[in-house]
C-alpha cells in the first residue's frame, strides 16, 4: 500500500485470502485439542487421504468408483492400470465393476461361471457393455491379454499361476491401456486386497424366505497396513456402515 512500508517480517499466524477481488488477511484460528475414540483408525485415514493427494499429483488414472467402494480404498478410488485381490464376495466384486460400467466403460469377466449377471445389474453394471466368457478352458491366459487390450476393467478368476514372464508383460499391458484388473483368487502383484471377513442378512427363515439387506465387513490390505470397513446392501443400493453384527453364515 502506497505511503506506507511493508514489514520485513510477517506474522507467523497470518495468511491472505482471496475474495470478491480483493486480498484480504485473516489470523488463523489457534488450533484445538481434539479428542477421537479411535486414533489409530484415524491415522489410517489421514494416511489414505495423503495418498490420494499424492495419487492424483502423480497422474494416476483415478477411475470411477462407487462411493462406498471407494472408503474402503487406500487411494479413495480405484486406480486405473492396477490389479486388486477381491475374496469372499460376488457382490464385492461386481460393486467394483460397477463404477466403470455406469461411466461407460465396458467391463469383461473371465472363468466365472457363477457370475450372477442379474445382481451386477441391480449394482449398476451395464448389462449391453459386459463380456461374459465363462469356461476360457487352457486358453484363459491368452483370452486375458486380449481383454486387458480391449476393455476398461476385467474380472478374472485364475485357473493357474502365471509366470514371471506373463506376469510382467500383462502388468505392462495394464499399465499402458490403465485396465482394472479384479482377481477373484491369488494374484503376486495386486496393489490391494480387499476380504470379506464377516457377513450377515436378513430376511432368512430356517429353509425360506426372501434374501433381503445384507452386511459384510471388509478388510483391505495394502502396503502393509490394514483397515476395516462395514458395507450395507438394500434394494441394490450399496453404502457404508459402521460394523457387522456378526449372525448366521449367509453366502452372498
Amino acid at each position: 500500500m502506497a505511503g506506507r512500508s511493508r514489514p520485513e517480517n510477517r506474522p507467523a499466524n497470518r495468511q491472505i485470502h482471496f475474495t470478491g477481488g480483493q486480498l484480504m488477511g485473516a489470523a488463523l484460528l489457534k488450533p484445538r485439542r481434539v479428542e477421537v475414540d479411535d486414533p489409530a483408525a484415524t491415522v489410517l485415514d489421514l494416511q489414505a487421504r495423503i495418498r490420494a493427494m499424492q495419487g492424483a499429483d502423480l497422474g494416476e488414472n483415478r477411475l470411477p468408483t462407487l462411493p462406498a467402494i471407494a472408503e474402503l480404498l487406500p487411494e479413495g478410488a480405484l486406480i486405473g492400470g492396477s490389479a486388486y485381490q477381491v475374496r469372499g464376495s460376488m457382490t464385492l466384486l461386481q460393486a467394483m465393476l460397477a463404477g466403470v460400467s455406469l461411466a461407460g466403460g465396458w467391463c469383461a469377466v473371465l472363468g466365472m461361471p457363477d457370475f450372477g449377471a442379474e445382481a451386477a445389474a441391480a449394482l449398476g453394471v451395464d448389462l449391453e457393455r459386459l463380456i461374459l466368457v465363462p469356461h476360457p478352458g487352457e486358453r484363459w491366459w491368452p483370452a486375458l491379454s486380449t481383454l486387458v487390450e480391449t476393455v476398461g476393467a476385467v474380472a478374472v478368476r485364475p485357473l493357474s499361476a502365471p509366470t514371471a514372464g506373463d506376469l510382467a508383460r500383462l502388468q505392462g499391458k495394464l499399465r499402458t491401456h490403465e485396465t482394472l484388473l479384479l482377481v477373484d483368487g491369488d494374484w503376486p502383484a495386486s496393489r490391494a486386497t480387499l476380504s470379506v471377513r464377516r457377513r450377515r442378512a436378513d430376511g432368512l427363515g430356517r429353509g425360506w424366505g426372501l434374501l433381503g439387506a445384507r452386511e459384510m465387513e471388509v478388510e483391505t490390505t495394502a502396503r502393509g497396513r490394514s483397515r476395516v470397513r462395514g458395507l450395507h446392501l438394500a434394494d441394490g443400493e450399496l453404502v457404508s456402515a459402521p460394523k457387522v453384527q456378526l449372525a448366521r453364515p449367509v453366502a452372498l
